[in-house]
């Protein structure tokens, strides 16, 4: 690899890591539903003790209703059996149900996972949903997005002055270029919702995926 490849794969992961918590939240709204306290283990914890099967149909796709309600109907039944096998009987459906809902993601299944590891950006949007209120949360995002893309021209700017002093001076520019271009350009893909994310929300409208402007 050439020193300036080098150099632009660096200043990549440089903004990559950069980005921020909430601009990871499309992924990180995946993992929050293999949680023990997310939103399809809690509503599997109601459906459990309502005997109704009904309200976690939504969370899989048809093709996995009637494994769902096979294993709905077991857990339902060993759960009378006494307290041991009640605990049994839930971890079963949850995992069940987690794994088929992933399933429905194109995402993985790895185990429930225990409850408090939400991250603050998840438990925000959680909270927006509840309150019916989005205000408060697209106001911290666009803060936290502003703030990123000023102070990442803010350092291309400064680097810019000295970028012809040395070639030192010069690669230092360059990687604040890179850092900048890259940071925009994952706001730019983020905001337009690109990639599988845009595709499925395309999809469950009936229409198709939009092109792509860079």
């Amino acid at each position: 690899m050439r020193p300036a490849q080098i150099v632009a794969t660096g200043a990549a992961l440089l903004a990559l890591t950069g980005m921020g918590w909430w601009l990871l939240a499309p992924r990180l709204a995946h993992a929050h539903c293999d949680t023990l306290d997310g939103p399809v283990v809690a509503e599997a914890r109601s459906a459990l003790d309502k005997g109704d099967v009904t309200p976690v149909l939504k969370w899989v796709g048809k093709e996995h209703e009637a494994e769902i309600k096979a294993a709905f109907a077991k857990a339902v039944a060993v759960r009378a059996k006494g307290p041991e096998a009640k605990d049994l009987a839930d971890t079963f459906f949850f995992e069940t149900l987690v794994r088929l809902h992933r399933a429905g993601e194109g995402a993985p299944y790895t185990g429930l996972k225990p409850a408090g590891q939400v991250e603050p950006i998840v438990a925000a949007a959680d909270k927006a949903i509840a309150d019916g209120k989005g205000d408060a949360l697209a106001r911290e995002i666009g803060q936290a997005a502003e703030k990123g893309v000023r102070e990442r021209f803010e350092r291309l700017l400064e680097a810019r002055k000295h970028k012809d002093d040395s070639v030192e001076a010069g690669r230092k520019y360059v990687e604040a270029y890179v850092v900048f271009v890259h940071y925009v350009e994952g706001l730019h893909d983020t905001i337009g919702a690109a990639g599988p994310d845009h595709a499925r929300e395309e999809k469950a409208h009936g229409g198709e995926a939009g092109g792509h402007v860079h």
